[in-house]
């Protein structure tokens, strides 16, 4: 329902229960009667009230253009307006009769001798209506106001359909002078019939006489002693039997007992989807839609002579007709109410599991059967009008929990009304109907512009005309042109079935066919259009077509028009048609032979004496002869080629021909098809010859679509987020990706940005651009000349939408819709509740949302989805490894079913099989595009706030990490930190705003290494911390944390800041998370110092006292942990800046993070300490440190091998002692690590890990010169970082392909243009600028390139770069590697470089030159492995200090001359393969004391 609280139905009433919910008393407790009409009469009083100023809303609400979402609104205010009305008509005895449109028709069946009575009881229930509400001020200005109407007298009711539907009619004198008063009554109003007033206690009332309306206007109530209206009311009440009895209920019809015969009578007053929904047990609150309809308006106008039964007996006639005509096309005839000598049939198309996709032409030719019909064949009938409208309603219950009804809400509802009176006698439509039909525009009409009551702009209008056969032949055209500036993406397969075919008709000169059969929007008419295209441009006559679904009913339709074109006749005007083919038929055909085509091109050649003792059937076949005749002598002449899309649209005569013409003729055929449509036989006989191909047009790639939409967006970047879009709502589909892009740029959603604008660092996280995350782009190649490069742009999405809440455009929306209606009601229920929880969801959850249903139910249910596709289980990648290392979990299964072993239950076979047809994963994910999307939008907004805050009920209380990861809470120890107790399941079914800022940080927690979702999770929880919302609902709450978990939610915004390049801010939030977390990382030098002596001795002495308790200790472990994540952050914020203060703070917060990991019970983070620590020693060149926390990680691993986490702290042990051998020189044994690392973290799901030890495996391989090797671990790095797009991982490949194409011998991994041109569009991105190491490794390896190929002023801009960036690197592999590659550069310069080149920057001189080799030894010490190299390069340099002339074949294969000396200690690798990978720590000492000797020794000869 439209309030989601109002009108909620409690799930343990009756099926009964809920039915007489829906239906007034009169039925409920009527009693049986046969089939036909009968006419029942009785005495009562009836109350009519009218919402004025509803239809004025409802037009305020269609000029904002946001219709989706304004329906919405208007049933949310109408609903939650009307409902308390009902409810107070309800305790004063009234019976609702319908909610029709804006008025409510209540009535009190009495006896007539107790009408004046209760004429008072309802003139006093109007009064208070009147007074409690009879203005309701909206928020948009247009207040809603009351007219009440009031009659009495007897009223005539008789009920219409058959067995399977049947509608209540209430009508007569007093029915049509409460409707008078209706409209006599003035806003706030109340009105009597004069009827009324005669039968009242007039000397009650205060009232003003309106003579020439002969009506009352009712003022009050007088009150006159003795009078009790208590009394009066309790008097009333023996006169009403059906009364409620109880106070718990408004309605005694909802507390009968359960009656089966009651259950079937009712059961044919509603609706066939509504009683499937309510059979399912579905909750009312769930049966509500936002959806586009197609609604149809009959009004029957009878002549005044009709008597009242003949009367009911037209009425039941016309129902029947029209109920049975619209069904077919999956309509559904709702209502039935009448006015006078007028009857209204409303009917809507498209509702609740009735969707079709061409539901617009079915309404519109039902509704002319309709118009036919009634004029034909009903009597006295006077009038009839029928009106036509399309689009978004709100379609559900409206009133109160004892009585509410099924009813459509929108402006389309007003509007088709108003066109009943506005064209009357006509079959009008709406513009959105003629436009969706499309249907012949020759079977339509415009109509003139008119005047609506409160609908300011109701746009044209159009009279359908009926299906009238087509006076003209088409006319060559296809759906598509080709774009020149577009390649057609990912179609050389079927481009490759049409060429092979034009060789076969060319050299075997027999015809062919080729159909390409495919769904609707992958691309048919863009294939055509491109065949057309290369056809025409190797001179063949090609003949373009397109069909529609009209033209299948018309003989030889697809011929005609083929033939007009090819005699060029299609274009030409009618007036010359004749003189025109008259030439062309001069020679072929004989001129008393030329009337034959007088029907077929609309001609008037005079009808010769041989044709006019032709038959009709004679005619046909000499006009397939001459086509044949024709076509064959056109064919020898010039290759012929029919293209013809939309080919299903067919007719069977044309079928026929082009078979016979294809076995006679050498032309070649093309033809499109949808699979959905059922072929005729002449087609199925055509697919079957054996010149017939039938292609499967195949779905789009991903990378493919993402480069559609750069080219629709005309841009060469698209952010991830808007990948992340694009890609689940397409699935592959062009025509779905054209489409939403479009919608993007129609709602102005995305920003434009020029690609060479220089991106800046922001200072607060509030106003952090989405600019930033250009570093998660999917790009295309851009232009290469600088020219081009100024007007090439990137796109971002605006800060403040989400896409994920972003509406579908309305074609794909009705795609969609279409296609959840075919499901049955069950399987709709559940895909609308996934909906709710994203794109793909967990099963616990799914059933959160679904309380009534049960695990079996669910499963099933899920079953039957996945089985037909709609749904599919989590991909592979996400699933466990065929043979895993570690699986606890198997071992708690294998318990479990032992433990079900042992019971003697006699459905536990079934139970187990299918408890063990499972897959081992219990997420989902939407299986078919835009279903999702669709189904999330067809919830009314209140019920969508309702749900999402279910969800954070259960994320709050049951979310825990999956299989995949090492389980438990998504924040170490969160619960005891944040002090809540667990709730149990299912506690709550509504819950408050307050605890959302905890679901949020354990889902961004989740997301952290998926930058874009989390950066975009983390400015959703910015908003709810107090910053603005993009969602409306959240605009008035601001969510209240406590400090511990600000502290996380701190830290998790300094890591996704350091990801995007923001380092300024980065370590802004990490100090503030660790301020709250009671531990101050210092500003100044001076409290480096300080603090630094206090974490070497202070805490040294804090760590002798006795531990706590553990129960009560977690809660400082859960700040411990982090405190370390924290000050992680810090050292290596700070490690990417070398200034000496940076690397003192650095080693500050080095320092304190071993400190704070030392205080943990954990030893897998202990040993992930150790290791990170290692490396950030290693970095800063401190080789006594690096050795030394690497020793204390390997003693420490044996600890912890048998846990998830464990492992995980192995792996990264295992990557930092490849990464430690590749230093030193042991490059055998680095690959061997690399390797086993590798296999750990592919179990373990870790590709960020993974990536690293494949970097450190490349650069291994590479000084081995293992090309092939390094081939491969690229092919697998490229597989871990292309679906990302994460531009530091990208840069360190593309670094790694410029060493292979400078040193490889041949061997590349992408070429030299793609690398150059990742690195001019990502130069100035703010992670790149921020990582110096990387970029002096790049811009060093292009300048050598363009130096190789004598590019010297390229040359120059590269060198200069890395220049710059030298003194900002430090002692890493990456620091060393670029630092080599830049010394290289400055041997290039002395030896190969032509003087007086530099044009910017001068040269540098021989002792400048030198002094960079000093500055290696000095800073690159811990590592040694290129020292060799350096020496050697260091020893040219002072060789050929005066420019003397070297062959560059040493420069550009160094490797093959000068090599590191490799020590390979095969006992070391024995013993550590004995051991089963466990490193004995002595071993490793000896091993690092006789590399720490041999490459002392050699430095300082290098140095001397």
């Amino acid at each position: 329902m439209a309030t989601g609280e109002r009108v909620g139905v409690p799930l343990l009433w009756s099926v009964e229960a809920r039915l007489a919910a829906l239906l007034p008393d009169l039925l409920v407790f009527r009693k049986p009667r046969g089939l036909e009409p009968e006419l029942a009469t009785a005495q009562g009083v009836l109350l009519g009230v009218h919402v004025t100023g509803f239809t004025a809303l409802m037009d305020r609400f269609s000029l904002t253009g946001k219709s989706e979402h304004d329906v919405d609104k208007l049933a949310h205010i109408f609903s939650y307006y009307i409902s308390d009305i009902v409810e107070h008509v309800l305790c004063f005895g009234g019976d609702i009769l319908n909610i029709t449109g804006n008025v409510l028709l209540a009535l009190w069946t009495v006896e007539q001798n107790q009408l004046s009575d209760i004429i008072t009881l309802v003139a006093k229930c109007s009064l208070e209506i009147q007074e409690k509400f009879g203005v309701y001020h909206t928020r948009e200005g247009q207040d809603l106001q009351l007219k009440i109407g009031l009659s009495a007298g007897r009223i005539s009711q008789v009920v219409v359909g058959d067995e399977q539907r049947q509608y209540l009619l209430v009508f007569g004198r007093d029915v049509d002078d409460v409707q008078l008063a209706q409209r006599l009554a003035q806003a706030n109003e109340i009105v009597l019939s004069w009827n009324c007033w005669k039968l009242c206690e007039q000397y009650m009332f205060e009232v003003e006489i309106m003579k020439e309306d002969e009506a009352v206007k009712l003022r009050d109530m007088r009150i006159i002693d003795p009078f009790d209206f208590d009394e009066h009311f309790d008097k009333c009440l023996n006169y009403l039997p059906h009364y409620r009895t109880s106070a718990d209920t408004l309605r005694t019809a909802l507390e009968l007992d359960p009656d089966s015969a009651l259950e079937q009578t009712l059961r044919k007053h509603i609706m066939k989807n509504l009683l499937k929904k309510i059979d399912e047990g579905q909750p009312m609150e769930y049966i509500s839609e936002s959806r586009t309809v197609t609604m149809v308006l009959v009004n029957l106008e009878f002549h005044k002579t009709a008597w009242m039964l003949h009367f009911c007996h037209l009425i039941q006639e016309a129902a029947l007709y029209i109920s049975t005509v619209i069904e077919k096309g999956g309509g559904q005839l709702i209502q039935i109410f009448m006015f006078e000598k007028s009857c209204m049939f409303l009917c809507v198309f498209g509702l609740p599991g009735e969707k079709k996709p061409d539901e617009c032409a079915y309404a519109l030719e039902s509704s002319f059967s309709i118009f036919s019909f009634c004029w034909e064949n009903l009597a006295e009938i006077k009038l009839v009008s029928i009106s036509i409208t399309n689009g978004p309603v709100f379609c559900g219950m409206v009133g109160a929990v004892a009585r509410h009804e099924y009813t459509v809400i929108g402006p389309k509802v007003s509007l088709v009304a108003r066109m009943i009176t506005a064209y009357p006698g006509l079959v009008s439509c709406d513009e959105v109907t003629y436009l969706r039909s499309m249907l012949p525009t020759y079977n339509f009409k415009k109509l003139p512009g008119k005047m609506m009551k409160n609908i300011s702009n109701p746009g044209k209008m159009y009279e359908f005309l009926g299906h009238r056969r087509c006076v003209m032949f088409g006319k060559r055209h296809l759906a598509r042109e080709k774009n020149v500036n577009h390649l057609l993406l990912d179609r050389e397969k079927e481009l490759e079935a049409f060429r092979m075919a034009q060789q076969g008709c060319l050299h075997q000169k027999k015809g062919q066919a080729v159909l390409y059969e495919g769904g609707r929007g992958y691309g048919k008419s863009q294939l055509l259009a491109e065949i057309n295209f290369l056809g025409q441009k190797e001179g063949h006559r090609v003949l373009p077509l397109t069909l529609k679904e009209a033209d299948s009913k018309q003989y030889f339709y697809a011929i005609q028009t083929l033939m007009a074109i090819f005699f060029e006749i299609d274009s030409c005007p009618a007036c010359y048609r004749q003189e025109y083919l008259h030439k062309q038929l001069h020679g072929m055909v004989e001129e008393p032979l030329h009337c034959l085509f007088n029907d077929l091109f609309f001609v008037k050649f005079p009808l010769s004496f041989k044709v006019s003792h032709m038959d009709d059937l004679a005619r046909q076949r000499k006009i397939k002869a001459f086509f044949f005749q024709v076509l064959q002598e056109a064919a020898r002449e010039t290759p012929l080629i029919f293209l013809i899309d939309e080919a299903q649209h067919m007719d069977a005569a044309s079928w026929e021909f082009l078979g016979t013409l294809l076995s006679s003729a050498p032309i070649i055929m093309v033809m499109t098809l949808t699979p959905t449509f059922t072929l005729c036989s002449w087609a199925q006989h055509f697919l079957q010859s054996p010149q017939t191909i039938l292609v499967p047009i195949s779905k789009l790639a991903a990378n493919s679509l993402l480069r559609m939409a750069c080219w629709e967006l005309r841009v060469v970047s698209i952010p991830q987020e808007l990948q992340i879009y694009l890609t689940h709502r397409c699935f592959g589909n062009p025509l779905y990706c054209e489409v939403l892009c479009q919608d993007l740029l129609s709602k102005d959603i995305l920003l434009f940005h020029d690609l060479q604008k220089v991106e800046e660092e922001n200072s607060k996280w509030e106003t952090l651009s989405v600019n930033a995350m250009k570093s998660t782009m999917y790009s295309i190649s851009p232009a290469s000349s600088e020219e081009d490069l100024k007007e090439l742009y990137v796109c971002t999405v605006k800060d403040d939408v989400n896409l994920d809440t972003v509406l579908l455009p309305p074609l794909l929306k009705e795609v969609a819709v279409s296609q959840l209606d075919q499901l049955s009601p069950e399987e709709q229920l559940l895909i609308k509740c996934a909906a709710v929880i994203g794109h793909s969801f967990h099963i616990d959850l799914l059933q959160h949302l679904l309380p009534s249903w049960d695990k079996h139910k669910l499963l099933k249910v899920l079953r039957a989805l996945v089985a037909i596709h709609v749904l599919r289980w989590c991909s592979k990648s996400q699933e466990p490894p065929a043979k895993p290392m570690l699986v606890p979990s198997s071992i708690e299964i294998i318990e479990e079913t032992k433990e079900k072993k042992k019971k003697s239950d006699a459905d536990y076979p079934l139970r187990l099989q299918e408890e063990l047809s499972l897959p081992q994963t219990e997420v989902l994910e939407f299986g078919l595009p835009l279903l999702r999307e669709a189904a999330w939008e067809l919830w009314p907004k209140t019920q969508q706030i309702t749900l999402h805050l279910e969800c954070a009920c259960f994320l709050q209380d049951l979310a825990c990490r999956c299989g995949s990861c090492p389980r438990g809470d998504f924040v170490p120890f969160h619960r005891f930190a944040v002090c809540s107790p667990k709730s149990s399941s299912g506690t709550f079914r509504f819950c408050s705003y307050k605890d959302t800022g905890s679901v949020l940080t354990q889902v961004i927690t989740n997301c952290s290494r998926l930058l874009p979702k989390a950066f975009f999770y983390l400015r959703k929880a910015s908003s709810l911390l107090g910053q603005p919302s993009t969602f409306s609902f959240l605009k008035k709450h601001k969510v209240k944390i406590c400090q511990f978990e600000e502290a996380t939610f701190c830290r998790l915004q300094s890591e996704v800041c350091f990801n995007m390049g923001q380092i300024t801010l980065a370590k802004k939030l990490a100090r503030q998370g660790l301020r709250l977390l009671k531990r101050n990382f210092p500003w100044t030098w001076f409290g480096v110092l300080f603090q630094t002596f206090l974490e070497k001795y202070w805490h040294s002495c804090s760590m002798n006292q006795p531990p706590n308790n553990p129960s009560e200790n977690k809660k400082k472990l859960a700040a411990l942990q982090q405190q370390v994540h924290c000050l992680s952050l810090l050292w290596q914020l700070y490690n990417l800046e070398a200034t000496a203060s940076s690397r003192r703070f650095a080693c500050l917060a080095a320092l304190m993070q071993k400190n704070s990991a030392e205080e943990f019970a954990n030893e897998a983070q202990v040993v992930s300490t150790y290791v990170a620590l290692s490396q950030f020693s290693q970095n800063m060149g401190d080789r006594e440190q690096w050795l030394h926390c690497e020793q204390i990680a390997i003693q420490k691993s044996s600890l912890c091998w048998f846990s998830r986490e464990g492992l995980f702290a192995t792996a990264q042990l295992m990557q930092a002692l490849a990464y430690t051998k590749l230093c030193l020189g042991h490059l055998d044994f680095s690959i061997k690590l690399g390797f086993q690392a590798c296999e750990i973290c592919r179990y373990l799901r870790k590709p960020a890990l993974e990536n690293l030890v494949l970097s450190v495996l490349f650069r291994s391989a590479f000084l081995k010169k293992k090309f092939d090797l390094c081939v491969h671990v690229l092919e697998s790095q490229w597989e871990l970082i292309s679906q990302g797009h994460e531009v530091l991982s990208l840069a360190c490949f593309y670094s790694a392909c410029l060493d292979l194409l400078l040193y490889g011998k041949g061997l590349l991994c992408r070429p030299f243009e793609e690398c150059l041109s990742f690195i001019q569009h990502y130069e100035h991105n703010c992670i790149l600028t921020s990582q110096s190491n990387v970029m002096l490794g790049v811009h060093s390896s292009l300048a050598m390139w363009f130096a190789q190929d004598s590019q010297w002023s390229l040359f120059e801009h590269h060198f200069c770069k890395a220049r710059q960036l030298v003194k900002r690197t430090n002692a890493s592999l990456f620091g060393s590697h670029g630092f080599v590659r830049f010394l290289e550069c400055h041997v290039l310069i002395l030896q190969k470089m032509p003087e007086d080149v530099f044009m910017h920057i001068p040269p540098e001189t021989h002792n400048q030159i030198l002094k960079y080799f000093k500055e290696f030894f000095c800073r690159c010490v811990t590592c040694p492995v290129y020292h060799q190299w350096v020496s050697d390069l260091k020893a040219s340099v002072m060789r050929y200090g005066k420019r003397e002339s070297m062959s560059l074949t040493n420069i550009f294969r160094p490797f093959d001359t000068c090599l590191i000396k490799i020590w390979e200690e095969r006992e070391f690798l024995e013993e550590v393969n004995s051991t089963e990978g466990n490193l004995r720590i002595q071993r490793f000492d000896r091993v690092a004391n006789v590399v720490e000797n041999r490459n002392e020794e050699e430095t300082q000869e290098c140095t001397c």
